[in-house]
């Protein structure tokens, strides 16, 4: 795992060492054991490198035999065995014995198609001296970031890691993207292709670039497939699962340097511990945190799995500084993130890289397997959809959600408002519904005048509408998973995954994220994932030779915190001098945001994730500035500790 930047300069001039450095040194969390470069006018590569394999010769970057090829790369390649067997075969010479230097010839057999042929987790630049190319490309499911942009002073291209190595390019100050602000209060983070910056991008998952003396073209060279309902033996389909997931695991336990694993109790990560455990040639390490607030602590679940298992279990109960988080959240997320489960990924983290460099997680099962609670609703408010005519929905149903009262203190079972609301939309626009924040009114009244009247005509929502239509011939699970797959899956869960474990220099390897078992999942019929009220049924079917029989019954948990509460307690005064203060009014509506926060202090209504979506921006917002705000959040966190 590493971070990789770089920029292919107008002016040679420009095409400086020291400028690469600029950027690199902004990555040194995600690579802190080596730097490198490669600057040939117009191309510099920058390289920060954590050593995974090969720990003496596969530093970067690395060229082919005559220098014409020149590689960065960052994350790792799972098949590269394979493949470097074969391109020796080819004739190629190999002086390392790194899975980056497959890349470098591989390259030279496939050209732009080379993406095609790798599992694994990747972003990388390749620099093609005689065709004067630059060919960069993300892999399929989006687990490492590529950002790019073509507005940077005097460069005709640069892209890095993160948007804090862009940034530090001389005279790059990019503007806010006021799109991107609705964007993120709804879903509380920026989808691709889009970034929190005008004119800075993320390349899809699934794509690659190519920037030439012609001119710039973005290629996809993957996307999930998903059959209508195919007709596939259950018992085999468990099968493929069950072989596919161990080969997924055995794949991700290579390493020349300490490896272990996430273990929070539930089915996925257990299962990973569980085909570990099968094939280890020691005992595997595992790692699990615990809360003081007993209501999110899994702790005595992931203790069945580990003494299932026999791994060596390690494992801490924090009770989190959240103002300490919230500084941290903001130094390496560079862009505002809403998803409070990365407080507990982030201590997780850093539990972890005390003992190991590698931690394998359970990542994506939910996702590719259909194991949400929101997949079974979705496809029951559906169904419930088709037995109503058009004209009940539009009329008794709409109106029924509109004036049905929102208990928001009442237990969760009581609360048809959201149901009603729902069942008067299709199936996108309630999807959008259950995943958003802010939406629709309350998105516009707390949203400032000149960001309304700048994105007039865009809405968070008809870009969720436009990803349904364009699945809308699949069954409904399958779309809620295919819309996923491309907004929820890259934007939520990989970011935090990526951003929390770079933080601390560990990295992340996710096996039900193998593309095989998404292009596996993509052909079972919905049954085999959902069946019933169950999620996961024929995943879990699979692995419930390797997990505890109690794990594989129990309720899903999540890797929650308590923000409700701390909004009315601890976070008080961050909340007031950050959302409340001055500077927010920029972004929001002042008098919105006290109304919010009035109702939920009165505990009549339940704010909280809105009112986290609006205090992460306020302190993003705070630590762009050099200003009095950002040091008084970075006292407010020294105090904390």
């Amino acid at each position: 795992m590493c971070g990789i930047a770089g920029f292919l300069s107008s002016d040679a001039a420009l095409c400086d060492r020291g400028l690469l450095r600029l950027m690199c040194d902004r990555l040194t969390h995600r690579g802190p054991d080596a730097y490198g470069y490669f600057c040939d006018h117009p191309v510099a590569l920058g390289h920060r490198r954590l050593s995974i394999i090969d720990l003496s010769g596969g530093n970067q970057p690395l060229g082919n035999e005559d220098g014409s090829v020149q590689v960065i790369f960052n994350g790792e390649i799972y098949n590269f065995q394979e493949l470097r067997r074969d391109l020796i075969t080819k004739g190629h010479r190999f002086a390392t014995k790194s899975d980056t230097e497959v890349l470098v010839h591989l390259y030279e057999d496939a050209g732009e198609r080379l993406p095609e042929y790798l599992n694994g987790m990747f972003a990388f630049a390749i620099w093609d001296s005689r065709r004067q190319t630059l060919f960069a490309a993300r892999d399929r499911l989006g687990k490492k970031p590529l950002y790019y942009s073509f507005s940077a002073p005097g460069m005709r291209f640069c892209f890095a890691s993160e948007l804090k190595a862009m940034t530090a390019l001389p005279g790059f100050e990019p503007k806010l993207n006021q799109r991107a602000v609705a964007d993120f209060l709804a879903l509380s983070y920026v989808p691709d292709p889009d970034t929190i910056y005008q004119n800075i991008y993320k390349l899809r998952p699934g794509h690659s670039l190519s920037v030439t003396p012609a001119g710039a073209s973005v290629r996809k060279y993957w996307e999930p497939q998903f059959a209508a309902e195919p007709a596939v033996h259950f018992d085999q389909a468990v099968e493929q699962i069950r072989q596919l997931g161990k080969d997924a695991v055995e794949r991700r336990m290579i390493s020349d340097v300490p490896l272990g694993a996430f273990l929070s109790g539930g089915v996925d990560s257990s299962a990973v511990v569980g085909l570990m455990a099968a094939s280890a040639r020691s005992r595997v390490k595992t790692f699990s945190i615990g809360f003081t607030d007993r209501r999110f602590d899994e702790l005595k679940y992931a203790r069945v799995a580990a003494e299932h298992n026999g791994t060596e279990h390690y494992e801490e109960v924090v009770c989190p500084s959240v103002h300490e988080t919230l500084d941290t959240l903001a130094e390496y997320f560079d862009e505002p993130f809403g998803d409070s489960s990365a407080i507990p990924m982030l201590y997780l983290s850093r539990m972890t890289r005390k003992h190991v460099t590698v931690a394998l997680s359970g990542d994506g099962a939910d996702e590719i397997f259909g194991g949400y609670r929101r997949y079974y609703f979705g496809v029951l408010e559906e169904g419930l959809r088709q037995r109503f005519p058009a004209w009940f929905q539009r009329s008794v149903i709409k109106i029924g959600a509109r004036y049905y009262p929102k208990f928001d203190y009442l237990p969760q079972v009581f609360r048809a408002k959201t149901l009603l609301t729902n069942l008067a939309q299709d199936l996108a626009n309630s999807y959008f519904t259950s995943m958003s924040t802010f939406r629709d009114g309350g998105l516009e009244r707390v949203l400032a005048p000149e960001i309304r009247e700048s994105i007039r005509g865009y809405s968070p929502r008809e870009n969720f509408r436009e990803r349904f239509l364009a699945v809308r011939e699949l069954p409904p699970l399958q779309q809620l998973q295919c819309v996923d797959l491309q907004t929820y899956l890259p934007g939520d869960i990989l970011v935090k995954a990526d951003r929390a474990t770079m933080a601390y220099s560990l990295e992340s390897r996710s096996p039900w994220l193998d593309y095989r078992l998404v292009e596996l999942a993509g052909r079972l019929p919905s049954s085999f994932k959902l069946y019933g009220r169950i999620g996961k049924f024929a995943f879990k079917k699979a692995v419930s030779p390797y997990v505890p029989q109690a794990l594989i019954a129990r309720k899903k948990m999540g890797f929650s915190v308590p923000l409700a509460p701390w909004f009315r307690t601890s976070l008080k005064p961050t909340f007031e001098s950050l959302a409340l203060g001055p500077g927010m009014e920029k972004f929001c509506s002042r008098r919105e945001i006290a109304k919010l926060w009035a109702e939920h202090q009165s505990g009549l209504h339940n704010h909280d994730r809105k009112l986290w979506n609006l205090m992460v921006l306020a302190c993003w917002d705070a630590r762009q500035r050099p200003t009095a705000e950002a040091g008084a959040l970075a006292a407010m966190a020294g105090r904390s500790n």
